[in-house]
């Protein structure tokens, strides 16, 4: 069976994470988020994978190149980005048979997709807290009913988690109206194929629709928390790794560095000597973390550096960011409330008691600079030395 993958989205809630890459491209554990569906997909049993891309597709393409974990590689190009039953229509020409949908910025459990690649037609399916918020599925005796958008009033707990197998007539009913978002959505093609035909749904244990940036953080948790410990990089004999930590070869771990996995730490980065990692922490390729660091729950972004005696807690850094000696990160409110960010032009509670900054790539902040809980640095903004930041730049 093909599976298309949608790539193509910009992810401006992500922002300034997602800047200058796709949102699907941003690092979740060992590989980007796309990654994650692509496997899932070829594990289920993917004869071939169709990626549908868009903004900065270029960086798309150079990671899954012409052949991903052994099964080849095709690329359809959305060019309005109107809509997710637009993103699979520009993959329909190459579509012959049956074929499955697989959201590129959304986790899955794998099983589950598994079930779903064999159980088709069919939709993947989460229970929710508040389906208010997502496509809710109806369902009877196994069957998927009805589909509604964002009920006031919701029949079910199922949340539609953007994972499908369609009959390959489905490729034909791709043409549909858009809807009153001024979107042409693959939820109305799957409303046509739940009329024609009996739709199972899998339902998932586990899933996570990355679309903000806390929910990065989540989705680093996530992934790594399966991973397993590995030690190829060079860590100094008094270092000490606790627990899952992965220290890839080409790393290097100086002398009286503490690793609390799951961690992992990639190829070319440095940490130490002296510095503090704890999980789930993510330290990207050619990253460097400083003498005396502290770092928690965080992703530092490939190339990035945090200098000496710094502290930086459940928090997301882009690429090439530099935070000078003596910045430190706050990431707990006075009152205890769940700290918000600004998103799209929103205040936005993140839903955690506890959460740093988001930093664009490139920005760099002066010694001795403190950032306020929720605050975001866009790409390459700048702190002066000394400067107390509470608000967004």
């Amino acid at each position: 069976m093909q599976a298309v993958v949608l790539a193509a989205g910009e992810g401006t809630r992500l922002r300034p994470v997602s800047g200058s890459r796709p949102k699907p491209m941003v690092p979740v554990g060992e590989r980007p988020l796309a990654a994650h569906a692509a496997e899932a997909a070829v594990r289920a049993g993917a004869s071939e994978l169709i990626f549908v891309v868009g903004y900065e597709a270029e960086a798309v393409r150079e990671y899954f190149g012409a052949e991903y974990a052994g099964v080849p590689v095709r690329y359809a190009v959305q060019s309005e980005q109107a809509g997710t039953a637009d993103a699979v229509r520009a993959a329909r020409e190459h579509l012959d048979g049956p074929f499955a949908v697989l959201n590129g910025d959304n986790l899955y459990d794998a099983d589950a997709v598994a079930d779903l690649f064999a159980d088709g037609p069919s939709v993947g399916a989460y229970r929710v807290a508040d389906p208010s918020n997502y496509g809710v599925l109806s369902t009877a005796d196994g069957i998927v009913t009805d589909i509604v958008e964002k009920p006031a009033e919701p029949p079910t707990n199922l949340a539609n988690t953007g994972a499908y197998v369609f009959p390959g007539e489905a490729r034909e009913w791709l043409d549909v109206p858009a809807s009153e978002r001024g979107e042409h959505e693959i939820t109305d093609v799957l409303a046509r194929v739940v009329d024609e035909y009996d739709v199972s749904y899998a339902e998932l244990d586990h899933w996570l629709d990355v679309g903000r940036p806390w929910e990065l953080l989540e989705a680093n948790e996530w992934k790594l928390g399966e991973l397993d410990r590995r030690i190829d990089g060079d860590v100094h004999a008094d270092a000490d790794l606790r627990g899952e930590v992965v220290v890839e070869a080409g790393a290097t771990v100086d002398a009286g560095v503490v690793v609390e996995g799951p961690a992992l730490i990639r190829s070319g980065a440095s940490v130490g000597p002296n510095a503090y990692i704890r999980g789930s922490t993510l330290i990207c390729e050619n990253a460097h973390v400083g003498h005396s660091v502290e770092l928690k729950n965080s992703v530092v972004g490939r190339g990035s550096h945090v200098a000496h005696l710094s502290y930086v807690g459940d928090s997301v850094l882009g690429r090439e960011v530099n935070f000078g000696a003596g910045t430190n990160v706050a990431n707990l409110r006075h009152d205890g409330e769940p700290v918000k960010m600004t998103v799209k032009g929103e205040r936005v509670s993140t839903g955690r008691r506890k959460f740093g900054v988001v930093v664009g790539d490139r920005a760099k902040t002066g010694i001795n600079t403190s950032l306020n809980p929720g605050v975001t640095l866009s790409e390459d903004a700048t702190t002066a030395p000394g400067e107390a930041v509470t608000r967004d730049r």
